[in-house]
């Protein structure tokens, strides 16, 4: 489970710390997320769980003329996405929970994320949330993880961690893989007040590591981000120096010229809000 806290404290460090390396692994499916977001034109975008603010820029960019803000609950991450910013003047980053997060006067008519929904604590309460504060008629665009069997980047590396060790991925609980199942996303959003909800599965390289040396590269990367890192961080020295050499192994294994990649799974879900006045947000 990764909840609201963690992202607030260690989790959001290490993320700050490590969105170059984040950024490059997520490179296939941004380049499919960003074309269904800018596949109809918008005004204003809300860039939900923005993190390093990756998307949010490339929207700015590629839309001088609409008005983008990312909202994040990691104040490291906003840090880092400001740095980021330089020279745009049409995209605005706000250190926020989005489940709660409002802006007076801004009625987002795209609302977009790259994996940053799985973490609600309550998400029928925070897609809820959404709906109400969107223009009418205004389009959801976002994607998640599909089950871990369909991600060996992160299955196949979690088993190398110690039986008792290893934590199944709740699918009632906040975390990576809690939108993985297709009925229970199309439940939340369509109690949530969404309507044409639709979701396509999309299949991406997950880089680990590239450069000079893509075996130490991805060591460093999936021992700090993902789902075997908690679980290193829980192994005594002993235990985690075999972990180590066995990841080591298996990244080795894995690498194809210069680069490090496995497979990932992602959904690519879609909906749109209501075409009516907006309600008063909670």
């Amino acid at each position: 489970m990764t909840d609201k806290s963690e992202w607030e404290g260690r989790v959001g460090r290490s993320w700050a710390e490590e969105w170059r390396r984040t950024d490059r692994s997520f490179t296939g499916l941004t380049d499919m997320l960003l074309a269904r977001a800018s596949a109809q034109p918008f005004r204003r975008a809300l860039d939900i769980g923005c993190g390093a603010g990756e998307i949010a820029l490339a929207l700015a960019r590629g839309h001088a003329g609409a008005e983008v803000v990312g909202v994040d609950v990691s104040a490291e991450l906003i840090a880092v996405a400001n740095e980021r910013s330089g020279y745009l003047g049409n995209v605005f980053f706000r250190h926020g929970d989005a489940a709660q997060w409002q802006l007076h006067g801004y009625a987002p008519d795209l609302l977009v994320s790259r994996h940053g929904v799985m973490f609600f604590d309550d998400p029928v309460a925070a897609f809820g949330h959404l709906a109400r504060i969107a223009a009418p008629g205004a389009r959801l665009v976002f994607s998640c993880f599909r089950a871990i069997a369909e991600n060996p980047w992160a299955e196949r590396i979690a088993a190398l961690l110690p039986a008792d060790v290893l934590v199944p991925s709740d699918p009632l609980t906040p975390g990576p893989f809690s939108l993985a199942d297709r009925s229970q996303v199309e439940g939340i959003l369509h109690e949530a007040g969404w309507l044409d909800i639709g979701l396509e599965p999309v299949d991406f390289a997950f880089v680990l590591g590239s450069g000079e040396d893509p075996v130490e590269d991805a060591l460093g990367y999936t021992t700090r981000i993902g789902p075997a890192a908690r679980g290193a961080r829980m192994l005594a020295d002993e235990e985690r120096a075999r972990f180590i050499a066995r990841l080591r192994r298996f990244l080795s294994n894995n690498l194809d010229e210069s680069m490090i990649a496995l497979p990932g799974g992602a959904w690519i879900v879609t909906a749109r809000a209501a075409d009516r006045a907006r309600a008063p947000a909670t």
